[in-house]
């Protein structure tokens, strides 16, 4: 049974969709993993979500954040340093461009590379609580 699926969400099936683009389209380069933080854990009350590529060899002037509309993009490219000489190469100078879709009203709260990881921090929208009376027409 797909996650939406239920009867009593009503309406969700754009962020089913949404969520089935995420996975297509992708050579797996690099590895990433998403995941949801604890409230707190990214200065957020509510909560927010993490996305984690491994770019080990990249240097932050390697690497590009962008964002448009509901889409955010990163690209790394690493260039080839002429002043060194290789025996063997095993580990190459890849490009890589990742896009990825969210939901609307999310926003960007940093990105961070440590220990060869690239962390970029979403912050989920936090809900207005709104209490609306609807009025029962009668027909007799």
């Amino acid at each position: 049974m797909a996650p939406f699926s239920n009867p009593l969400l009503l309406g969700f099936d754009g962020v089913e969709k949404t969520l089935e683009r995420i996975g297509k389209g992708s050579d797996g380069y690099p590895p990433y993993n998403i995941e949801r933080l604890a409230p707190g854990e990214a200065g957020e009350r509510g909560g927010a979500i993490r996305i984690t590529l491994a770019v080990a060899g990249f240097r932050p002037e390697d690497l590009e954040i962008t964002t448009e509309e509901n889409q955010l993009t990163i690209r790394g490219s690493q260039s080839d340093r002429a002043d060194r000489e290789f025996l063997h190469r095993g580990i190459a100078a890849r490009q890589f461009q990742k896009s990825f879709l969210f939901a609307d009203g999310m926003r960007i709260l940093g990105a961070q590379l440590k220990n060869g990881l690239l962390m970029v921090d979403l912050a989920k929208p936090q809900p207005e609580r709104v209490v609306k009376k609807i009025e029962i027409a009668v027909e007799d």
